[in-house]
């Protein structure tokens, strides 16, 4: 069958999915290990924390705008060619990054790396799925599913290890031995499926191209900027939202309208597309806010270092790379995906509600364990199924269309969760500071006698009463405000958990036919 033509067997089926694993890793490590380095890149290149803010959010940009285009730029270049050319991309942007002389350089380049990495995630996602035959895909999933679940876990502790270790131009360089690597082995092994016939240029969505690249791009603006720049307090913030909903507005209707579109938006009347793409948002919302704020949390509050906190999440990382086999089997074996993702947001609102019950400002590092356990569980419950699930009643080329829209999707969710955490957090604390504030009346005796001890603790170390009573103020200031910012860590982990549990409802309601083989993505991106 021509659907199988791309199935490989054997040791070209094993160099295929390992090159696809790390390229879907490469691309999701080098969005969360840069986190861990920006003061160093602030201080060597001379530049403000306000502007070393956007080497991550440049990567993000042009991350989330090639996303949606690939299916299209698959068919006008060839996958195997166009997967090839993201890996360069990526890999020479790599070392121009590691080469930087001026923030606004190192920028520009991280930008053009984002452009390749977003072609990365899709289109490995495709090829992995399609070099497996039809039984076995949930498996495929379930293999690439690893990469794109440990990817944000390991870049933490990774990028920590190499700031400590080396210099922060090395948390680029490290891709190009594996960017070289991987694009020989794409141009020998992997194999291009038959397309239709290409556009002509005059018949390519040109404004299409534009329209996607202003909506999205300002909108990952005002997600990744916001909360620095005090939301619609700035200009900036105020123009790059108006742009964002013309942008939308005109994209949706170019889109509708035009006869060869970039984006075919009529794939979304599938009624489980729509839902599991609402999913994978939520997935994205979870994922990277839990993985965001455990690390600013146990950084801020709990003095940890960026290699003890990134390595905090690694037996969570472990579980769910344990448990991604287990579940591409349940699903081979025809459980039902609604049942396994009914139970992985189930799992993570025991794990937002755990978490909001065990924080405190001195949490030990054993009651994070089992909580995130918990977290590796769910996990590895809702990755594989809400991907197949969202894409189980679609055919040909409208798989790889989905597809895209459930990796978009998934981006923006995390964008969406770390834009809204931080904002929350910030609001909430300095709120929480003034509720505080209230009990510490200086005329309650217990006040009194707190403010005393500490006094003559602090003159009991050479200081003289004025010096020792500033220095108590300024402690119990200090205490206040991390009082503060733990109640509102506390919020976030129950309202997290809140959002997980009214999604149950509607994962139950999405339609998966009666028998229905493993998803076949073997025509994904035609």
């Amino acid at each position: 069958m021509e659907q199988d033509s791309l199935v490989e067997y054997g040791f070209r089926r094993a160099i295929i999915t390992l090159t696809t694993i790390l390229c879907a890793l490469l691309e999701i490590v080098d969005s969360t290990i840069v986190n861990v380095a920006l003061n160093e890149m602030k201080g060597n290149l001379g530049a403000t924390l306000s502007e070393v803010g956007w080497v991550v959010t440049a990567y993000a940009i042009g991350n989330v705008i090639i996303v949606p285009m690939t299916s299209w730029l698959s068919q006008q270049f060839g996958r195997r060619n166009y997967f090839a050319a993201s890996i360069i991309l990526f890999t020479v942007f790599s070392f121009m990054c590691g080469n930087a002389t001026n923030i606004w350089e190192l920028v520009f380049f991280r930008f053009m790396q984002g452009l390749g990495g977003g072609a990365l995630l899709v289109t490995s996602q495709t090829i992995i799925t399609e070099t497996y035959p039809i039984e076995k895909r949930g498996m495929a999933m379930a293999i690439y599913g690893l990469g794109v679940i440990i990817g944000p876990t390991l870049g933490p502790p990774l990028g920590g290890y190499i700031v400590d270790n080396y210099n922060w131009p090395y948390i680029f360089y490290i891709n190009i031995p594996i960017g070289i690597v991987a694009a020989i082995l794409t141009l020998r092994y992997i194999k291009s499926p038959r397309y239709a016939e290409k556009r002509a240029v005059r018949d390519i969505d040109w404004l299409g191209i534009i329209l996607l690249a202003i909506f999205v791009g300002s909108l990952q603006f005002v997600l990744e900027r916001g909360h620095e720049d005090d939301w619609f307090d700035s200009t900036s913030i105020i123009i790059f939202t108006i742009t964002a909903t013309l942008g939308f507005i005109t994209f949706i209707w170019r889109e509708l309208t035009y006869k060869y579109p970039i984006v075919d938006l009529r794939v979304l009347k599938n009624v489980n597309l729509r839902i599991g793409t609402f999913m994978s948002f939520i997935l994205g919302f979870g994922l990277y806010g839990s993985t965001f704020i455990i690390p600013i949390y146990t950084q801020g509050i709990l003095g940890w270092t960026a290699l003890q906190a990134g390595a905090l999440m690694i037996p969570s990382a472990i579980t769910t790379a344990f448990m991604m086999p287990i579940v591409g089997k349940l699903i081979t074996n025809g459980v039902k995906q609604q049942y396994l993702v009914a139970i992985g947001f189930l799992m993570f609102f025991i794990y937002s509600f755990w978490g909001y019950k065990i924080l405190t400002p001195d949490t030990g590092e054993q009651d994070f364990f089992w909580l995130l356990i918990v977290r590796g569980f769910g996990l590895s419950l809702l990755f594989i199924p809400i991907t197949t699930l969202a894409l189980s009643s679609l055919k040909g080329k409208e798989i790889g269309e989905g597809s895209a829209f459930t990796g978009m999707m998934r981006q923006l969710g995390g964008s969406f969760g770390i834009a809204v955490i931080t904002t929350f957090v910030a609001n909430i604390s300095t709120k929480n500071v003034a509720l505080l504030s209230e009990h510490l009346n200086v005329n309650d005796l217990d006040v009194q006698q707190r403010i005393e001890m500490m006094k003559h603790g602090f003159m009991a170390k050479g200081m003289t009463p004025d010096v020792a009573l500033q220095a108590v103020y300024k402690a119990l200031d200090i205490t206040v405000q991390k009082q503060a910012t733990v109640i509102a860590y506390m919020d976030v982990f129950l309202y997290l958990g809140i959002l997980f549990l009214i999604c149950i409802p509607f994962v139950l309601l999405m339609k998966q036919k009666k028998g229905a083989a493993p998803i076949d993505m073997s025509e994904a991106m035609h």
